[in-house]
């Protein structure tokens, strides 16, 4: 239990570590401090719970990256916060944004060089991803528009949809172009913090588009292969049971399917 709480409690002293430079260079505010410490808390207790789930001993080498992916994430929160009541410095805002990005390329390598893949890491790196987006969105929502917060709120929607439907939980299949398409929005999210305001609408425009078609892609498949109910096996009155039919024997579901 021990090793395998190493790595949270690591990256909580990281985040906090990382917040408190923060607030020697350029000043966070009490709200700002409350974000990121709320996300390093939140982010490293879901991590720990994760591995006591999965029963594993402790991070691999590319849960290493992601968690450093992660540290950095609250940072940005925290500055992304801190704009709400005064300017931030857009430069090192993007700098650290930009970095998050860069590794995102690394720990998924990392992880088939030394065969150490998993679910959970698999997990732990696409909530890194969507919480990014999110916090890179509400910053750019005030120039853009209250319309990029689809942009970043689009993966919580999808998992809302989930609680709701329960044929939209189902596991979708790898495909290289939906990691491609999440790749271009923090991209494109981080550029519009730099870019003036009619560039970064049209690309953020472009993004949004791209998301939504991935996003549509994904939901028409989990759609189309939903597991339907079965239909219920008639029973002659006075008789025996009727026999099964053979598809049900076999696991299917009675609709030919």
């Amino acid at each position: 239990m021990r090793t395998v709480r190493t790595g949270p409690i690591v990256g909580l002293i990281a985040q906090l570590a990382l917040l408190a430079v923060l607030d020697t260079t350029v000043g966070l505010g009490v709200a700002a401090w409350c974000a990121g410490a709320a996300y390093g808390v939140g982010s490293c207790g879901a991590l720990a719970r994760g591995l006591r789930r999965a029963g594993a001993r402790g991070l691999g080498p590319a849960d290493w990256v992601t968690l450093t992916r992660s540290v950095l994430v609250g940072a940005v929160t925290a500055l992304v916060v801190d704009g709400f009541d005064r300017p931030v410095p857009v430069g090192l805002l993007v700098a650290l944004a930009a970095v998050a990005l860069l590794l995102d390329a690394v720990d998924g390598r990392v992880a088939r060089r030394t065969g150490t893949v998993s679910a959970l890491g698999a997990r732990f790196d696409m909530e890194v991803d969507a919480f990014l987006l999110l916090a890179l969105s509400v910053h750019v929502a005030p120039d853009a528009g209250a319309w990029v917060l689809a942009v970043g709120g689009m993966r919580y929607a999808f998992v809302a949809a989930g609680w709701v439907l329960p044929w939209m939980r189902a596991a979708l299949p790898p495909r290289r172009w939906r990691k491609v398409v999440a790749a271009t929005q923090g991209v494109v999210l981080t550029a519009a913090a730099l870019l003036p305001a009619p560039a970064a609408t049209v690309l953020l425009v472009a993004a949004l588009a791209l998301l939504v078609e991935s996003f549509g892609r994904d939901v028409r498949w989990l759609w189309r292969h939903r597991t339907r109910p079965a239909r219920p096996t008639p029973v002659p009155l006075g008789g025996p049971p009727a026999r099964p039919p053979a598809l049900a024997a076999h696991g299917g579901d009675g609709w030919g399917r």
